[in-house]
């Protein structure tokens, strides 16, 4: 039995164990470059999904930064390597923030997991499968740009939420991101969606226009369907919570962008628009990404 089919008798054996158990809905917040807002967006996301009564983790999958717990003013005593490396179980690594969202620091990442033994395996994933039962959504923050451990991440995701801003090096970039992940040999757009939210944009005529832009380029050569997600506009408040360390949908709840983050989660929990991908769950998104690395 090759490592693929042990894998995925181990999402089989999940499955039964978990057949009456919701899965988490998946949501991959990435971007082309950095600092366009990708961690502002998942936070905040995070932020006005818990306002609205559902269960949040955040992974911070931006390995060897810590954006995402210097922004909620947290230190993590335990992250995701302690899981993989330290047999840490899913519920010591998780950090409780501000407005009980949990969030999952990377540690150094996942670089060694085509190493791993089975058992350290059949551990990992029984443990993140666990996700589902602590979480109704868990929102994935990538690294910025195009590489690997990016794209892994993103060829796993059903829903993916592709952060771009006005400078012509994010949308260069952008769709160098979706180029790459088109091109990628175990992409399927058939189960994956990608929604761009346009960010630190004049207003909602502007971020209209910035996704027309970007739109026209990725249907003509690219053939691949996008949609939009919604914008969020240039905010001198946001910035001024970010410096406290406080998401601007907690700092300041009427803050121009907080109330854009308020409709963009609005709209991803609106039946006509919430993902038509089938959920997977954490233990199967995970699966997906070993499953890739033991190909390499």
């Amino acid at each position: 039995m090759d490592q693929a089919e042990q894998l995925r008798n181990i999402i089989k054996a999940e499955n039964i164990k978990k057949n009456s158990r919701p899965l988490a809905r998946i949501i991959t917040v990435t971007s082309g470059k950095g600092g366009v807002g990708k961690s502002n967006t998942a936070i905040n996301l995070a932020i006005q999904f818990k306002k609205m009564g559902q269960r949040v983790i955040i992974l911070d999958a931006d390995f060897g930064l810590a954006n995402i717990e210097i922004m909620f003013g947290a230190v993590p005593k335990h992250n995701l390597s302690d899981l993989i490396y330290q047999n840490k179980n899913i519920k010591e690594v998780i950090t409780w923030g501000p407005a009980e969202v949990g969030f999952i620091s990377g540690g150094s990442g996942i670089a060694g997991l085509s190493n791993l033994s089975r058992d350290y395996l059949v551990y990992i994933i029984q443990n993140l499968a666990e996700l589902d039962a602590i979480a109704d959504v868990v929102i994935i923050d990538t690294g910025a740009g195009i590489s690997d451990a990016v794209l892994e991440f993103l060829v796993a995701s059903g829903e993916i939420i592709l952060v771009t801003t006005p400078e012509p090096t994010s949308i260069t970039d952008s769709y160098s991101l979706l180029k790459a992940l088109n091109r990628h040999p175990r992409f399927q757009r058939e189960y994956s969606e990608v929604k761009m939210l346009a960010n630190k944009v004049g207003g909602k005529e502007e971020g209209q226009m910035l996704f027309n832009k970007l739109n026209a380029v990725v249907a003509r050569y690219l053939k691949l369907p996008i949609t939009y997600l919604g914008a969020v506009p240039e905010d001198s408040q946001l910035s001024k919570a970010v410096m406290q360390q406080t998401p601007v949908s907690l700092a300041t709840p009427s803050a121009k962008s907080a109330l854009a983050y308020e409709e963009i989660a609005n709209k991803l929990m609106n039946k006509e628009f919430e993902s038509k991908i089938p959920r997977r769950g954490m233990a199967a998104f995970f699966s997906h990404i070993v499953a890739g690395k033991k190909n390499n």
